[in-house]
């Protein structure tokens, strides 16, 4: 039971709970890179350079590491050729991974070659096996891609070491 209120005094409320207050969070920390206005002409600027990826002095020497090995599902040992010859003298990480994908890409013609010579002398009974051949590449390839992108050498398997 509550107690009753002397005659002459207003009934008092019991205390209402205020409301939590709401404080902004803290502004976060600047980033590491100062942040550059943009030019007085009006366009846009790169973002500083990062870091250099794991494994690799530039990016860019990761890039053509990357192409070397990703190339050669469309150009064959053009791509990693290329990625030799631009870039081999300049960065020995993308040399290794050159030639590398690049004695990968001259056994697979090999082996393209002989596919299409057993699916021709076999009169189309074997008409799958450069199919099977490109598949097989394609898959090499890419495992290779994906390794170089972690910053690391990829030795294919049953490669022909013919360039050193």
């Amino acid at each position: 039971m509550s107690e009753p209120t002397p005659p002459g005094s207003a009934p008092q409320e019991p205390p209402v709970p205020s409301a939590p207050s709401y404080e902004p969070p803290a502004p976060a920390a600047p980033p590491s890179a100062p942040y550059s206005a943009p030019p007085a002409s009006g366009g846009y600027t790169a973002p500083p350079a990062g870091p250099a990826p794991v494994g690799y002095a530039t990016a860019d020497d990761k890039t053509w590491a990357l192409i070397s090995h990703f190339g050669g599902i469309v150009l064959g040992f053009i791509a990693p050729l290329i990625a030799m010859v631009v870039k081999g003298n300049e960065s020995p990480t993308v040399k290794a991974h050159a030639v590398e994908a690049l004695n990968f890409q001259i056994t697979a013609t090999i082996a393209y070659i002989v596919a299409w010579i057993l699916a021709t002398c076999s009169f189309g009974l074997l008409f799958f096996m450069p199919i099977l051949v490109w598949i097989a590449v394609a898959v090499f390839c890419v495992l290779g891609g994906m390794k170089a992108n972690e910053g690391q050498l990829y030795r294919y398997p049953a490669t022909l070491r013919l360039v050193k």
